[in-house]
């Protein structure tokens, strides 16, 4: 069985520098990554996580904790960290929470107990107090904590703001905003104030409707959306939270033979792979996904170096115009 000492020996380097690749600490060249990397497919190491565990403490693991690992939103997120996380020599712990409050406590206990480098949350049930007990790193994404190690976040009031007057410019007069959890507070809220911001600058009238816990977890948006139709058939545009609402309301109109964009014009807010895929093509709020994963994990990674990190991190959206305004 091939040793650490074998590897060094088939890469020219010294085995402390062998050994700080296999660990992530320190600066290392991409060369010597490589190198390292080849020798160690050619020899079939396999190095001792529990030892290498034992000696720093921690495990080249990260703990990634999501409230819905079936939304398009999240799962884009996921494959973005996992990437992001294995350029750095990381693999991932994923955890579904589910945003059961007992879960996520029960889900950091176990990435604690099972020596993670760090955690990178996505879900904004967890209470503050509980990050108190925590002294790994934890990044969150779209939420800020006082007491976790930073933040990175999109501009989700820009993303009102933007949407609001893409629908204002297209000649909309009577507006809807869905999406809004009633019972939870999440930065997704903000998007509310930047499409109220707007509306009332421009005196347009709209209707907020909130939606709930149970109709986020099943993605099932119709019923809400053909209620709201029926009770303001003035209506003419609709902003949604997240491009699976406006998908659905794709297919509301639809029934209701309400033409889009002739009639009705739709703008969702991700930008996931779904809006590109319905008939017609879905106008949306582009969040930088790839890069809020290529942050957060370079925010863990220096921290678990012990480098200062910025404690938040807020990137700009962009509209995507496509066919539904």
């Amino acid at each position: 069985m091939a040793t650490l000492k074998d590897v060094a020996k088939e890469t020219g380097l010294a085995t402390g520098t062998v050994s700080r690749v296999l660990n992530n600490r320190g600066y290392i060249s991409d060369e010597a990554r490589q190198k390292v990397d080849d020798a160690m497919k050619k020899l079939n190491y396999q190095p001792n996580e529990v030892a290498r565990s034992l000696h720093r403490k921690s495990t080249n693991t990260i703990g990634v904790i999501v409230p819905h690992i079936r939304h398009p939103y999240f799962s884009e997120t996921i494959s973005n960290l996992e990437d992001q996380a294995y350029k750095k020599g990381y693999k991932i712990l994923l955890c579904n929470s589910q945003s059961i409050r007992e879960k996520e406590i029960e889900y950091i206990n176990m990435c604690t107990g099972n020596q993670v480098a760090g955690i990178v949350l996505c879900s904004g049930t967890v209470p503050v107090e509980v990050f108190e007990e925590v002294h790994i790193p934890i990044i969150t994404m779209e939420r800020f904590l006082d007491n976790g190690t930073a933040s990175v976040e999109c501009d989700n009031k820009q993303g009102g703001i933007l949407a609001a007057k893409k629908l204002i410019e297209s000649g909309c007069k009577h507006l809807i905003h869905v999406g809004n959890i009633g019972s939870i507070s999440m930065p997704a809220d903000m998007r509310k104030e930047g499409f109220q911001e707007i509306c009332e600058e421009y005196r347009i009238p709209f209707v907020e409707v909130n939606t709930e816990e149970i109709q986020y977890y099943n993605m099932s948006y119709t019923e809400i959306i053909e209620q709201v139709l029926r009770d303001h058939p003035e209506a003419d545009g609709l902003f949604a939270n997240s491009d699976v609402i406006a998908a659905q309301a794709l297919q509301v109109c639809r029934k209701m033979r309400k033409a889009v964009p002739e009639q009705f014009k739709i703008i969702g807010f991700d930008d996931v792979r779904l809006a590109s895929l319905t008939t017609p093509q879905l106008t949306t709020i582009h969040q930088p996904v790839r890069e809020m994963a290529e942050i957060a994990i370079n925010l863990l990674n220096d921290a678990v170096a012990g480098k200062l990190v910025a404690k938040r991190t807020v990137l700009p959206v962009t509209l995507i115009e496509r066919e539904t305004t």
